[in-house]
């Protein structure tokens, strides 16, 4: 069994707001990291994390939900794909800073768990 495959197994043991949860940290993660002249590849684990987390958790969200994780996942492809030129940018690493954040709080809030 690979590592993403034990990952798996053990992500999906929790109900989805807590899935969903980690998948705002880990976006939240990228925010962080994406202001920063840091290594490629700590980023770029986060980035696949993170897509991974989508894919794991969308099947199980409301319709609506699962769209916008889908869009979501979408646009962190894109970003992981341009990745290794624009962060050599600090406009771009602040751009994807800001949009990691925003995604980060769009999922937290699908989560729920901030209302508990």
């Amino acid at each position: 069994m690979t590592d993403w495959a034990r990952r798996r197994e053990r992500y999906l043991r929790d109900p989805l707001p807590i899935r969903l949860g980690g998948l705002a940290a880990t976006l939240g993660r990228i925010s962080s990291l994406a202001r920063h002249d840091i290594s490629n590849a700590a980023l770029e684990t986060m980035f696949e994390e993170s897509l991974y987390f989508v894919e794991w958790t969308a099947a199980d969200a409301e319709p609506e939900v699962a769209a916008a994780l889908v869009d979501i996942q979408l646009m962190i492809g894109l970003w992981r794909r341009a990745w290794p030129e624009a962060q050599h940018g600090k406009a771009q690493r602040t751009l994807l800073s800001v949009q990691a954040r925003k995604w980060s709080d769009q999922v937290l809030d699908y989560s729920g768990l901030l209302d508990a």
